[in-house]
C-alpha cells in the first residue's frame, strides 16, 4: 500500500505543502535536502493513514487522490477523485452523513470528463437533496440502436462526443424511510466526425432536453455510501414536454431496488434490479443503455442501447484486513424497444471482481474488472458500484 502511496505524491504534495504553518516552512529552510523529501513523504503517507479518520474542529470531512492510468480508448492520462462527508446538523447523531465525490479525467487523447454528484441531508433528515452534474468530450464509439445492430462488430464507429447534464431531486420525507418530492434534467448532446454516419439513420446529432417529473424513495440503508445492512427502492417518472421547449419530447420511467445483507464476519450480499424504460420520441444519446462504471461493469457504455434495458446484479463484499477488501458479482441484462417484446434469447451476462480501500469511512475506492460477453473493462472510481 505504501508504494500505492508513493506514486500518488505528485499529485497531493500541494494540498499538503499548502497546509504548512510558517514554523513549517522556516524548519524546512534550516533542513537539508534529504530531510525536505523524506518530511514531504511521510506527510503524504499521514494524509493517507488519517484520511479515514473524523477529523476534530472541522466542518467537512474532504479527501482526495488520484494518479495515471491507461485505457485503449482514452490511452495515458490522470485521474483523480474526492469525496466528502459532512454534517448539516453536528448535534444529532442519528442523522446519515452527507455526502459529495468528484471525479476527473483527462488523456493524452483529448478525453476529458468531470463530474459532480452527492446527496445532502437536512437537519433530522426531513429533506433530502440529491444531484449530478457531469461534463464530456471523448472520442467514442457508435453501434446503433437495439440488440441486433449493438451485438455487430462491423457496425462499430468512431465519432466525437460532447455532453453536459444535470439531475437533480428534492424530497420530504412522507413518512417513516420514505421520501417524495420533484425533480428535474437537463441534457445537452453534440456529435460530430462520424466515421460511418448511416449507422445514426437520420437521427439528430445535437440536441437539448429539459425535463421535470417526480421520484419515489424507500430508504433503510445504514449508510448512503457503502451500505451493509438494508433496503433502497427508488422510482422516477420524468417527462420532456414539448411545451418546455423539447424538439424531441419522451417520457422515462426509471426503478433501482437493492437489498443489502450481512453473510458472515466482514462479508455483505449486495443486490441490485434497475430498468429504465423510455417512450416518445427519444433521441439516440438518451435512450437507455448498457455499461459503464456503476452497471453492467465489463460492457462498453453505450455499446448497447435502445428504448429499454433491464439488468441485475449480486455482489459479494468482503472486508479482508484493515482498510482492504475484495468484491466479486455476477450480473446480466437485457434490452428492448418496449417491455412487450424482451427477448430472454439476447440476455447479456456479467461477471467481475475487484478491490476496496477505505478512503474515508464507509467511502471506498474500487479497482474493477468486469467481463462482458466479447468484452471487458477496467475501472476506477469512488463509492461503490450501487
Amino acid at each position: 500500500m505504501r508504494k500505492l502511496i508513493l506514486i500518488l505524491t505528485a499529485l497531493v504534495a500541494p494540498y499538503v505543502l499548502a497546509a504548512q504553518t510558517p514554523q513549517d516552512s522556516v524548519a524546512a529552510v534550516d533542513s537539508v535536502v534529504p530531510e525536505k523529501k523524506l518530511g514531504l513523504i511521510k506527510r503524504i503517507i499521514d494524509y493517507f493513514d488519517e484520511s479515514n479518520k473524523k477529523p476534530i474542529g472541522r466542518k467537512m470531512d474532504f479527501s482526495l487522490i488520484g494518479g495515471p492510468y491507461y485505457s485503449s480508448d482514452s490511452k495515458f492520462g490522470i485521474g483523480l477523485v474526492a469525496a466528502g462527508l459532512y454534517n448539516t446538523f453536528p448535534e444529532d447523531t442519528l442523522t446519515k452523513p452527507s455526502n459529495i465525490s468528484l471525479s476527473f479525467k483527462a488523456t493524452t487523447a483529448a478525453h476529458f470528463e468531470l463530474g459532480v454528484s452527492g446527496e445532502h441531508i437536512f437537519p433530522h433528515d426531513r429533506y433530502r437533496l440529491t444531484y449530478e452534474v457531469s461534463f464530456s468530450s471523448i472520442r467514442t464509439r457508435y453501434w446503433g440502436v437495439g440488440y441486433d445492430m449493438c451485438s455487430n462488430d462491423d457496425n462499430e464507429s468512431k465519432y466525437r462526443y460532447l455532453a453536459s447534464s444535470a439531475e437533480a431531486h428534492f424530497a420530504w420525507r412522507i413518512g417513516r424511510n420514505i421520501y417524495l418530492g420533484p425533480m428535474m434534467t437537463f441534457n445537452y448532446v453534440n456529435a460530430g466526425d462520424l466515421q460511418k454516419p448511416e449507422l445514426w439513420e437520420g437521427d439528430p446529432l445535437r440536441t437539448f432536453n429539459y425535463g421535470i417529473g417526480a421520484s419515489f424513495r424507500f430508504d433503510t440503508r445504514d449508510n448512503l455510501t457503502a451500505p451493509k445492512h438494508g433496503v433502497f427502492v427508488r422510482f422516477d417518472q420524468s417527462f420532456d414536454f414539448k411545451w418546455m421547449g423539447n424538439k424531441y419530447p419522451f417520457k422515462v420511467n426509471e426503478l433501482t431496488a437493492a437489498w443489502y445483507g450481512p453473510l458472515w464476519k466482514g462479508a455483505t450480499l449486495a443486490t441490485q434490479l434497475h430498468w429504465r424504460v423510455t417512450w416518445g420520441d427519444t433521441p439516440w444519446a438518451l435512450m437507455s443503455s448498457i455499461g459503464g462504471s456503476s452497471s453492467m461493469r465489463g460492457y462498453f457504455e453505450g455499446r448497447y442501447r435502445d428504448k429499454g434495458e433491464a439488468d441485475i446484479c449480486v455482489e459479494l463484499r468482503q472486508h479482508v484486513w484493515r482498510r482492504n477488501g475484495v468484491v466479486a458479482w455476477v450480473g446480466a441484462a437485457s434490452l428492448f424497444p418496449k417491455l412487450s417484446e424482451i427477448n430472454f434469447h439476447e440476455i447479456l451476462p456479467n461477471f467481475g471482481f475487484g478491490y476496496r480501500w477505505e478512503f474515508k469511512k464507509n467511502v471506498n475506492v474500487r479497482v474493477d474488472v468486469g467481463f462482458g460477453k466479447h468484452q471487458s473493462g477496467f475501472f476506477f472510481n469512488i463509492n461503490e458500484a450501487f
